[in-house]
């Protein structure tokens, strides 16, 4: 028989774009949110939903901070449940993050974290480009010193976002012990987190995470976390732009339900 939770689960949303849908959801456990890009999408996207308007983030902020959520801890989500707690994080390093997050999370007083794919620095993003996705500027040293400066975190997105679970072990080993060395090296400071790039997982890969020395490791699996939660698979929701498509008015008119019905 499905739990009460399993049931909230599953009728939520499959991205997040607001809090209405989720209120219920964030009171029972600890909420990680994911976002990859912000700004205007240029042309030539295949994956229009993860470029997430300014304007939309900025809201998004103003809406939790507004319902009392502040700075949750990822060493910490997977453990009793933080009321009012919540984590941003951002995965691959864009420049558009770093031009257009510093002042909207310092307004709204968060904190965030970023996963860096540490070969990439400076570069594009190479392994999205080759299969027909448009390129995107990825944050070189100096531009990842300005984000940690505004007082952010980083972590670790590995070498060069592989799935790792279709690589050699010993490529796989490498790109997540590396990873870390090769960022510590350059920003001074202990990376603690990971996260698996295109989510793709298996035991020996999350056994390399924990043998390199991480505290926690990320995945793409839409959930809280609490007690029962590893530390190396820390569920989070992906935030999305909506699509405009009957689907995505159906998304939005049952949100518009959500908030008047609170």
């Amino acid at each position: 028989m499905p739990t009460s939770s399993n049931v909230v689960e599953a009728s939520l949303p499959n991205y997040y774009r607001s809090l209405a849908p989720f209120r219920a959801r964030f009171a029972q456990g600890n909420p990680i949110l994911i976002y990859h890009k912000l700004g205007p999408r240029p042309r030539r996207v295949r994956l229009k939903g993860l470029y997430v308007g300014a304007n939309l983030f900025a809201a998004q902020l103003g809406e939790l901070q507004a319902a009392g959520f502040g700075n949750g801890s990822l060493q910490h989500s997977a453990g009793p449940f933080q009321p009012g707690k919540i984590v941003i994080s951002f995965d691959d390093g864009y420049v558009n993050v770093l031009r257009q997050a510093v002042a909207p999370l310092a307004a709204a007083g968060f904190k965030a974290i970023q996963f860096l794919p540490a070969n990439f620095l400076g570069r594009q993003n190479e392994w999205d480009v080759a299969h027909g996705e448009a390129p995107e500027a990825i944050m070189d040293a100096a531009q990842v010193r300005e984000w940690l400066a505004a007082g952010h975190d980083l972590g670790s997105h590995s070498l060069t976002h592989p799935f790792l679970t279709q690589v050699p072990l010993e490529q796989a080993r490498e790109e997540i012990f590396a990873s870390k060395k090769k960022l510590e090296d350059l920003f001074g400071r202990p990376i603690e987190h990971f996260c698996y790039p295109h989510g793709d997982w298996n035991e020996p890969v999350r056994d390399f995470v924990r043998e390199a020395g991480y505290r926690t490791a990320c995945t793409t699996v839409a959930g809280v976390n609490d007690a029962s939660t590893s530390p190396f698979a820390l569920k989070r929701f992906t935030v999305r732009y909506r699509s405009r498509n009957w689907k995505g008015l159906k998304a939005w008119l049952a949100e518009r339900w959500a908030a008047r019905s609170r």
